[in-house]
């Protein structure tokens, strides 16, 4: 497949960055394009920050205290980075077998195969991954992974989302790395290119500390609330994300001409704020929305977001099992 990333000038404005660093920080060879450098791979320089309209003053406060203590911890984990650039990679697969929609799913089988070995294999295939865990609450997930020689590290029943999971697995690692990639189980042909992508974008972002990727979204996916839209400003750091269309027309129908674009559950984190993401409160859009992405902009952390040539082809229902194999055979993958 073709990654198609848009390109930018990587440069950090440490006026429109102050809720993330003082202005004087340096931000060594990050901050600053030198001449005759080339541009740095698309990803999609800081945008304002706008607050979320709360219906009530003691949100607002509680709101207001939840972005002080996350401020407080992006600086210090970004003073820890000064000058260090993210090198040591992790990938981690969390995986759970009691799914409201789809129960079982890691270990429905694929042309023969188990999908959550489908997506390990993938994921082997990307250069920029040091070390690849399964991240489980389940024995029958932990077995069938440790049969087809894929390391994994369990967790409680009681993670809330595929980042919290993530977040005690890394914890239980022996060795450290910089950058955590969330590897979602339920995408059995996600590209490798996709997975080094978001860990480069990361990498030459140092104002981000998370990553993500979008692709085209076909019209006839515009309404479906499995299919989560994004929306970015023209640097490519996020703005939003949605179940429901993004933008919306008044109309009310899908725009052909507009480019909608998906989001595809592969994200990377910064491994310092994962370390905090758990301890940082449930926000009113998070849960109105239940996108875990949301908690991180509503506290005022920057998504950096890459644009990629992706059929998206996730798992979320057992329909989409058959749609899954046929389009394998079609590739002649086995």
């Amino acid at each position: 497949m073709n990654l198609v990333i848009k390109i930018n000038n990587i440069r950090s404005d440490p006026i429109r960055s102050a809720r993330l660093l003082p202005p004087s920080t340096d931000f060594g060879w990050f901050g600053r394009r030198k001449r005759g450098c080339r541009p740095v791979m698309g990803i999609c320089s800081p945008s304002e920050w706008i607050s979320p309209t709360l219906m009530s003053t003691k949100v607002i406060i509680v709101h207001g205290i939840a972005l002080g203590v996350a401020a407080v911890g992006v600086y210090a984990a970004f003073m820890a980075h000064r000058g260090k650039f993210r090198s040591r990679v992790v990938g981690i697969i969390p995986a759970r077998f009691a799914s409201s929609r789809f129960q079982g799913k890691p270990l429905v089988q694929i042309l023969g195969k188990p999908m959550i070995q489908r997506t390990w294999e993938r994921a082997k295939l990307a250069a920029t991954l040091d070390r690849i865990v399964v991240a489980t609450d389940d024995e029958r997930i932990a077995d069938c992974c440790r049969g087809f020689g894929a390391e994994v590290i369990m967790t409680s029943e009681s993670c809330p989302n595929g980042t919290v999971r993530c977040n005690e697995a890394l914890q239980k690692l022996e060795k450290k790395y910089d950058i955590v990639v969330n590897i979602q189980g339920d995408e059995p042909l996600i590209e490798p290119e996709i997975i080094d992508g978001v860990v480069k974008a990361l990498q030459v972002t140092p104002d981000a500390v998370f990553s993500t990727a979008v692709t085209s979204l076909k019209p006839e996916d515009g309404h479906d609330p499995n299919r989560v839209k994004c929306v970015v400003d023209n640097h490519g750091y996020a703005i939003y994300f949605s179940r429901g269309l993004i933008p919306f027309n008044k109309s009310g129908n899908v725009n052909p001409r507009f480019p909608y674009m998906l989001h595809l559950g592969i994200q990377s984190y910064d491994s310092k704020f994962l370390k905090i993401y758990p301890n940082l409160p449930p926000t009113p859009l998070q849960l109105e929305e239940d996108l875990e992405q949301l908690k991180v902009l509503e506290n005022g952390f920057k998504m950096k977001v890459i644009k990629v040539n992706h059929e998206a082809h996730g798992v979320d229902t057992p329909e989409d099992i058959e749609k899954i194999e046929s389009l394998m055979r079609g590739m002649n993958l086995s």
